[in-house]
């Protein structure tokens, strides 16, 4: 059972309480995710089982798309429905409706690569403790603005105080905070009521299979497992012979002899695959030729 499991996550648990439960369903304790969703949002979640668990710190970058809802109107102190409100210009709730011709206006100072500040309330590390910790205690957790790029950012609705976004987005990226600085900017207060995301990397929403039909189908559910080959796709791979398999397996350094294919021209991270297509693991093409494997599948 090693491969990938994409989940369609449904909103409450959160990213650690869904590898549990497929743990448990699938009855294999070697099972992880390649970045976390927070217990509001659901959709697709790709979880790594077995060898390809190490894969993960190569997948936690991928690029997100996302449909969130935003509510116009009042401000939370977790910046999504399950906060208290902080104000705003209808912090009892009330109607309230969102000039959509304004909304679109503050969309473009959205876009691009900026610097964005976490939430408080987030699973970011401050002196190795979750943010959300101290925040849950009373501390201002000292934070530090990350480095982000949001290729698209579109107004799909707006009625009302609501309105629906497509964002995709670099790995890293708050759609929380975005909607609560565009409640700061349009200066009545927001926050994200609903978010799905629809892809992560080069898994979509088609790709996922919900979590109460993992957990009914139980150690059969392991059918759905993807192969390793549908990860890391966007990385020039290298196809070995027999003979540098087995020296890939065992972490040697390859040379041109190794190749079964076009011998690799650039520098650089590469799949290595076995002369069947088979993912072996992660090399490193160096100045000088030869291809050092950096993480092996055994």
């Amino acid at each position: 059972m090693n491969g990938v499991l994409v989940v369609d996550k449904p909103s409450g648990p959160t990213s650690h309480d869904v590898v549990a439960r497929v743990r448990r369903a699938l009855k294999t304790r070697r099972v992880g995710h390649t970045g976390t969703l927070d217990p509001l949002a659901t959709g697709v979640l790709p979880l790594v089982l077995g060898s390809v668990t190490r894969l993960a710190q190569f997948l936690s970058s991928d690029d997100k798309a996302y449909l969130a809802d935003i509510r116009f109107g009042f401000s939370t102190t977790t910046y999504d429905a399950l906060g208290s409100p902080t104000g705003g210009a209808a912090p009892d709730g009330g109607a309230f409706a969102i000039d959509g011709s304004a909304l679109e206006r503050e969309l473009e100072a959205f876009r691009g690569t900026y610097l964005q500040m976490p939430p408080a309330f987030s699973a970011k590390k401050v002196a190795g403790r979750p943010a959300y910790e101290l925040a849950r205690a009373g501390q201002a957790p000292e934070l530090k603005a990350v480095e982000v790029t949001v290729r698209e950012l579109a107004l799909v609705a707006q009625q009302g105080s609501t309105a629906r976004l497509r964002v995709e987005c670099s790995s890293g990226f708050y759609v929380r905070t975005l909607a609560h600085e565009l409640g700061a900017r349009l200066g009545c207060g927001a926050h994200l009521t609903a978010l799905r995301r629809t892809r992560a990397g080069s898994f979509a929403l088609a790709d996922a299979i919900p979590l109460s039909e993992i957990e009914a189908a139980g150690v059969a559910g392991g059918d759905r497992v993807l192969a390793p080959e549908r990860l890391l796709t966007e990385i020039p791979a290298a196809r070995l012979t027999a003979a540098g398999s087995s020296r890939a397996r065992h972490g040697a350094a390859l040379g041109p002899s190794d190749w079964s294919g076009e011998e690799p021209r650039a520098t650089g991270r590469m799949r290595l695959l076995d002369n069947e297509g088979a993912l072996l693991g992660i090399g490193e093409l160096r100045p000088g030729g030869l291809l050092h494997p950096v993480l092996v599948l055994v």
